[in-house]
């Protein structure tokens, strides 16, 4: 049987949304080991002179307890 847990994690990017979700897997992976699966809760932006200036991302990230 496997025990997972979940964790929340806020992320930006200039580029995009998934350049974003990207991001918070590379960060997150830095210190949690065993990631399973990541599930993006929120997509906003920031808007700065009538273009999108940054991607934001509230995503879920599953990982497996040895």
């Amino acid at each position: 049987m496997a025990v997972l847990k979940v964790i929340e994690v806020l992320a930006n990017s200039s580029k995009s949304w998934e350049d974003a979700t990207k991001t918070a897997i590379q960060k997150a992976s830095k210190s949690v080991k065993n990631i399973k699966s990541v599930y993006v809760n929120e997509q906003s932006a920031t808007v700065k002179n009538g273009e999108i200036d940054n991607y934001r991302v509230n995503v879920k990230i599953t990982f497996e307890l040895d």
